[in-house]
């Protein structure tokens, strides 16, 4: 949000989108915790952080649709490989938890662990546009 210049209704709509997955989050850990990994909470837990990716996309869609190609996050996000390999490894991961709740929860950690490196893309685009 820090790279967008102005906000329409379409941003301020997918940014609640993203929120309301996100409010889900405690619900699903705590399921998980009080249910010692069951498959279950493990599948339920893999498809509300595959919404909350999937709600994330549409709202970084949503912003570069509405700045124009040329835009901040635009030139920021580029391919946006880290996002496409977290869908995918959710993807994997939610149909694993049908037979190994273990290697799925493997799946989540390393997909929080490639988010926990610190993505500059968008503090070097700033950075750049600024010193110009």
């Amino acid at each position: 949000m820090q790279s967008v210049t102005k906000v329409n209704g379409k941003i301020l709509w997918a940014n609640l989108h993203l929120l309301f997955w996100l409010s889900l989050i405690p619900f699903t850990t705590g399921w998980m915790g009080e249910h010692h990994f069951a498959r279950a909470t493990m599948t339920m837990y893999g498809l509300i952080l595959l919404f909350c990716a999937i709600a994330f996309v549409l709202l970084q869609n949503i912003i570069i649709s509405n700045e124009g190609k040329n835009s901040l996050l635009s030139k920021a996000v580029g391919k946006d490989n880290k996002g496409k390999l977290s869908l995918g490894l959710y993807l994997i991961a939610i149909f694993c938890s049908f037979y190994n709740e273990w290697i799925s929860a493997a799946i989540y950690f390393t997909v929080a662990m490639i988010w926990l490196i610190p993505d500059s893309r968008i503090e070097k685009e700033i950075n750049a546009k600024n010193s110009k």
